[in-house]
C-alpha cells in the first residue's frame, strides 16, 4: 500500500513545519515579554528611527534629504548629487561626502549604496540591537521564514494526496477514505497558518517588537511643519514622504544593490 508511505511522509512534512513555526512562535512571545520595557525612556534619534523603519537604505535616504534641505548638499531631478558644502556635521554625512568622491558630483544610486553600507550604519545598527530596539542580523526572518515553510508544507500535502488518488485504487480503501486520511495533515498546516495569521506579533524586518512601540510614538507624531518633524516623517515612512518634486524625482533614479546585510534592494 504505497498511499500510506505517501501519508507517513505526508505527516513528517507537515508536523515538522508545524513544530518549527510553534517553537519560532514561542521564542518569539518570550522576547516580547522580556522587553516589555526595553526602550522606556530611549529617545530615538533621526537615523535610529530611519533604520528601524526601513533599515540601512533609510538611513542614507533620510541624510540625503536632510542635507538637500539644508542646501549643503544638491539632489538634481536627473539623479545626481552634487557637494555644496563638504564639511559633514556627523559621521553619516562624511560617509555620504566620502561616497560622493573627491569630484563632488557622483550618480544618487552608488553615494546611497555605499552610505548605506558604511561603518555608521553598521554602528547605529549595533547600538540599537544592544538596547533591544532592532532585530539581531541572524534572526531577523525567523518566524517569517518558518510560515513559508508552513505553507509549502501545506502544497506539499496536496501534491502527496493528489498523487496518492492517481495511484490504482487500493483494495478495501476507496478513494474517499484516501482523501480524508491526507486532509488530516493538510488541516494541520491551514489551522497553524490561521492562527500564525491571527496570534503571531507582526514582527518587521529590522525594529524589535519594543522598537516598533517607540516608532509608533513617532507615527503619530510624525505629520507638521517645523523642519525635525519633516525629516522624521521621511525616516519612517520613507522617500515617498518627500514633498517636494524634484527632489522626489531624484531619489527614482534607483539601481539595484546589495547593502552590507545581504539584501538586494531596488
Amino acid at each position: 500500500m504505497f498511499w500510506v508511505l505517501l501519508l507517513l511522509l505526508a505527516w513528517a512534512v507537515a508536523g515538522t513545519a508545524c513544530t518549527r513555526l510553534c517553537l519560532a512562535a514561542v521564542r518569539a512571545a518570550t522576547a516580547d515579554s522580556e522587553d516589555a520595557t526595553t526602550g522606556r525612556g530611549h529617545e530615538l534619534t533621526l537615523y535610529e528611527a530611519a533604520f528601524l523603519s526601513g533599515g540601512p537604505r533609510r538611513v542614507a535616504d533620510v541624510t540625503l534629504v536632510a542635507m538637500a534641505r539644508q542646501r549643503r548638499l544638491l539632489l538634481a531631478h536627473t539623479g545626481w548629487a552634487t557637494v555644496v558644502d563638504p564639511r559633514g556635521r556627523d559621521e553619516m554625512e562624511r560617509s555620504v561626502i566620502g561616497a560622493i568622491g573627491p569630484e563632488g558630483q557622483s550618480r544618487i544610486a552608488p553615494v546611497r549604496a555605499a552610505a548605506a553600507a558604511a561603518d555608521a550604519v553598521r554602528g547605529i545598527a549595533d547600538r540599537l540591537v544592544r538596547a533591544g530596539l532592532a532585530v539581531p542580523d541572524g534572526a531577523r526572518t525567523t518566524v517569517a521564514a518558518t510560515v513559508r515553510q508552513v505553507r509549502l508544507a501545506a502544497v506539499a500535502v496536496v501534491g502527496l494526496g493528489a498523487i496518492a488518488l492517481l495511484l490504482p485504487e487500493p483494495p478495501d480503501v476507496p478513494r474517499h477514505l484516501v482523501a480524508l486520511w491526507f486532509a488530516l495533515p493538510l488541516a494541520l498546516t491551514l489551522s497553524c497558518l490561521a492562527i500564525a495569521r491571527m496570534e503571531v506579533h507582526p514582527y518587521s524586518r529590522w525594529a524589535s517588537p519594543a522598537g516598533q512601540r517607540l516608532l509608533g510614538g513617532l507615527a503619530r507624531h510624525a505629520d507638521g511643519g517645523d523642519d525635525r518633524t519633516y525629516l522624521t516623517t521621511v525616516a519612517v515612512r520613507g522617500v515617498q514622504a518627500v514633498g517636494e518634486p524634484d527632489l522626489r524625482a531624484a531619489f527614482a533614479h534607483r539601481e539595484t544593490f546589495r547593502d552590507t546585510f545581504g539584501e538586494a534592494h531596488d
